[in-house]
């Protein structure tokens, strides 16, 4: 090889020159490596002796460290690369630079052929991967799939970092380095992985490494051979995503859950490293015990709340409130809030603790029990209306009903929103409590004396009365006579007040009427009156004389050829035919 060709020949020729120069041992030729003696340091170079009577000069800043420092004095021994013959002041041009460098590229070879590790320090980012800077400040490439043993985003966090490479290309000619990083930590990683699992064993707990995050759980490194936590084996407590107990690189202690030495799969778990809470929930939470916690989820049924980590509590929809209906958890409670509650009943087999909102008030029913009895006198609005009765307000949180017998002692009530509405003003008899269903039952009716031993001498049949609408009907309105006597003045039987300019006004719960007894039906205590006086005079006659001939009439059942039967139905019979008689004549006088 010529001296032109070494020159020309790329970094490589470096290393070729440096080994042929040392086999020929011929020193002092252009394009040679030489040994040399530091003769003298001047100023800005340093004179070296190469033998042959012949020196040489290197500026000397090829000789200073980092700081600036030179680092050689006189009688050094140093290699040299010969650039040109003597010049006009008989020195020869030499270079301790491309010396250094051919000797690096030559130790680089050998490292390469001997399958040695070389350090390198990444310095920068390229396309496709890094540079690194390796020994004497030789640049080679890292390819980004050779950086690590799974692909690393931000490739740019690894400048500046030094590590152990392996030779995996080298182009002598061109002079191309290619390292990687990935060998070494898949040789280092198979190492491990053989001591791992040699001591691997369901039961035991082991020490790891945070690899990577899922939804459903976190992979740890055990050393070797991944495992997986999976989010329910976490935490006792509840855990919605793995992400909010850890981070990528956290070490962590778990114990071996399940090891399948052929496929190599590993199932791990951390909350077995620590005691179940529920081994003593019944200690820590006995019934009665008053409790701090958080609303975690809300349900249809209720609500669940973190007591400690790993201990839940269920809140009933029914243990929210004594007063209010409360139709679904969300309108009273929110998930996160913090709250106090009391504990009913704990099961720590089944892990359930039951709990309660509305106990930590004053019960409502106890205050009722101790201020009311039976027969004491209430008020209260009508809360609600049934088909069998109405539901009246006593206190906040208790209410009592009246059930529709006992609404009336004389008007039968088959619908008691004929003669209530929901919000209505009323008073009423507690007729009894019942403490195990916690329920009170009312009458209205009870407010009066029974009126029937002496309604007949009390409102005898065409008595004009004073009486008070209580509620209007389609068929009739209702009214209150004395001593709390209600009666019905069926459609046909009212007279609806004039105003004054000759229009009808409709009736009104309140007004004030005069009627007249029409009708008592005394099997089925009924009290009817009409607003048409003196028209029913006829009837009301018909009434006494038909009481007073049933009363001296012998006492047995009647037959289908015209029996007595029962007082009311002579009554019946009797005013239906006078009833029909006055329709009959009213028809007549409209044709007149």
């Amino acid at each position: 090889m010529t001296t032109t060709e070494t020159l020309t020949g790329g970094e490589d020729g470096f290393a070729a020159l440096f080994e042929a120069s040392i086999q020929a041992g011929d020193f002092g030729k252009e394009g040679e490596i030489v040994q040399g003696t530091v003769v003298a340091i001047q100023r800005d170079n340093v004179v070296i002796d190469i033998g042959g009577k012949s020196e040489g000069v290197i500026p000397l800043a090829e000789f200073a460290d980092a700081h600036g420092n030179v680092t050689i004095k006189p009688g050094d021994r140093t290699e040299v690369y010969v650039e040109s013959r003597e010049n006009d002041d008989g020195l020869v041009l030499l270079s301790k630079e491309k010396a250094d460098k051919a000797k690096v590229w030559q130790e680089l070879v050998q490292a390469y052929k001997n399958d040695e590790l070389v350090e390198g320090t990444i310095t920068q980012r390229v396309k496709g991967g890094l540079s690194v800077t390796i020994r004497g400040g030789v640049k080679a490439f890292l390819p980004g799939s050779q950086v690590d043993l799974r692909p690393i985003r931000n490739l740019d966090k690894l400048i500046g970092q030094t590590y152990q490479f392996k030779f995996i290309k080298f182009n002598e000619r061109r002079g191309n380095i290619v390292l990687s990083r990935r060998v070494l930590l898949e040789k280092e990683r198979d190492q491990i992985k053989s001591q791992t699992l040699l001591t691997l064993e369901e039961g035991k707990v082991v020490k790891g490494v945070i690899k990577n995050i899922t939804e459903y759980g976190a992979f740890v490194d055990l050393g070797g051979i991944d495992g997986l936590l999976h989010i329910t084996d976490m935490s006792w407590g509840r855990v919605n995503h793995p992400s909010e107990v850890f981070q990528v690189g956290d070490e962590v202690t778990v114990k071996v859950l399940k090891y399948n030495a052929e496929t190599e799969r590993v199932s791990l778990g951390l909350k077995q490293t620590q005691e179940d809470p529920w081994n003593h929930a019944e200690e820590a939470y006995p019934p009665g015990k008053k409790v701090h916690g958080k609303v975690m989820s809300i349900t249809d049924y209720g609500a669940f709340v973190e007591l400690e980590p790993g201990v839940e509590g269920l809140i009933h929809v029914s243990e929210m409130s004594w007063t209010k209906k409360v139709k679904h958890p969300s309108k009273l409670l929110e998930i996160g809030q913090a709250l106090d509650c009391q504990v009913l009943e704990v099961d720590s087999k089944a892990k359930r603790i039951s709990l309660g909102l509305k106990q930590l008030e004053p019960d409502p029913w106890t205050i009722f029990t101790e201020k009311y009895h039976p027969g004491d006198k209430i008020g209260g609005k009508i809360r609600s209306i049934t088909d069998y009765g109405v539901f009246v307000g006593i206190e906040e949180g208790v209410d009592g009903m009246v059930h529709k017998s006992d609404l009336s002692w004389t008007a039968k009530v088959n619908n008691p929103a004929d003669m209530f509405h929901k919000g209505d003003d009323v008073e009423a008899i507690i007729l009894s409590i019942n403490h195990d269903e916690k329920k009170v039952s009312l009458g209205i009716k009870q407010l009066y004396d029974d009126p029937w031993p002496t309604i007949f001498t009390d409102l005898p049949p065409g008595k004009v009365v004073a009486t008070k609408v209580m509620s209007i009907a389609d068929y009739g309105v209702f009214v209150r006579v004395n001593n709390g006597v209600e009666g019905l003045i069926p459609q046909n039987e009212l007279v609806e007040p004039k105003a004054e300019d000759g229009t009808t006004v409709p009736f009104k719960i309140g007004d004030d009427l005069q009627a007249e007894v029409a009708n008592i039906d005394s099997q089925e205590r009924r009290l009817t009156l009409s607003m048409r006086l003196g028209e029913g005079a006829a009837a009301a006659q018909a009434q006494q004389k038909t009481e007073k001939r049933v009363s001296q009439a012998p006492k047995k059942g009647g037959d289908d050829k015209g029996g007595a039967g029962t007082i009311g139905d002579l009554i019946k019979q009797k005013f239906g035919k006078l009833l029909e008689k006055d329709e009959e004549k009213k028809d007549e006088e409209k044709s007149e």
